[in-house]
């Protein structure tokens, strides 16, 4: 774990992210998949989301209602000192409520707050330990325009219950386009560096931070008689993009990266990691289709 932890310092360093991804993403479908190769677990997601804007004030204040839905499936053929079969599907769901007005000087308020359940469903019921809360305050300020483009700076904090990620986060992007065929991101949590073809294809190299937590309905006895409360997958990983437009707003996307750390662990009743699942996983695949602002 110390290990890991430096390497988490090391990237937050270089991360950036679109202010309010999901907030700019009206809707999504992707699919992510991690081979099992030399590793003893696969990982699979199903993940689509939606949202709907209204408009509140002439002066572009917006209230964003959505859905964010996710179906994981962990596989494996290695033999645990354990019963796994509570640990196959997991389902998430958050109801996502966000607002962002104007402010003085060019600056944006935005604010989004995610209620939601993160579950293996192995009782067949949702209980109180299935709930997750996660939330994002930032303040945005657009700059002046350059190739078409309008340089922009977030400042913020991200808190994501289910993502791999338990603790708050700085929320801080620059991004600016530099010219008429490069742009870039830098902050935390996401970077990248992007090249434009043409106004249909482009081609990104990203980095970024992936993974899931979910609440184990049913205890799962590990060792000495010590028992699973929870699973937590996080992934710090970098790699290439590309991105069809289909129309302005309209793009397919397909990436693939290499994971420079991974964590997947089961947890007891503290957080506490208690069996390490897999640490050796390298592939990182996805693929979708999204509409966005």
């Amino acid at each position: 774990m110390p290990f890991f932890s430096r390497i988490i310092l090391f990237f937050l360093l270089f991360f950036s992210s679109v202010a309010f991804a999901q907030l700019g993403d009206l809707a999504r479908i992707d699919y992510t998949y991690i081979p099992n190769a030399k590793s003893n677990v696969e990982y699979s997601r199903f993940r689509a989301l939606f949202n709907y804007p209204i408009k509140l004030k002439d002066d572009d204040t917006f209230l964003f209602l959505g859905l964010d839905y996710s179906n994981i499936h962990l596989k494996s053929e290695r033999d645990f000192p354990f019963n796994t079969r509570d640990l196959n599907d997991f389902q998430l769901l958050d109801f996502s409520f966000g607002y962002t007005t104007p402010l003085k000087n060019d600056w944006r308020l935005g604010i989004r707050f995610q209620p939601g359940f993160s579950t293996n469903l192995a009782a067949n019921a949702l209980s109180l330990d299935d709930l997750v809360f996660s939330g994002t305050i930032a303040f945005i300020k657009k700059g002046k325009v350059a190739y078409g483009k309008a340089q922009r700076l977030i400042l913020g904090v991200s808190y994501e219950g289910n993502s791999g990620f338990n603790f708050p986060l700085p929320f801080i992007s620059y991004y600016k386009k530099f010219s008429p065929k490069w742009s870039y991101n830098l902050g935390i949590p996401k970077t990248n560096l992007q090249y434009y073809f043409s106004s249909k294809h482009r081609l990104k190299v990203y980095a970024q931070l992936d993974g899931f937590t979910s609440n184990l309905q049913r205890d799962v006895p590990v060792i000495n008689g010590e028992a699973a409360k929870s699973i937590n997958l996080s992934l710090i990983l970098s790699g290439l993009q590309y991105e069809y437009y289909f129309t302005k707003h309209l793009q397919f996307y397909a990436r693939t990266a290499y994971i420079f750390a991974t964590d997947n662990e089961l947890r007891n009743k503290s957080r506490a990691g208690i069996f390490s699942l897999d640490n050796k996983a390298k592939i990182y695949l996805r693929t979708g289709v999204k509409f966005k602002i």
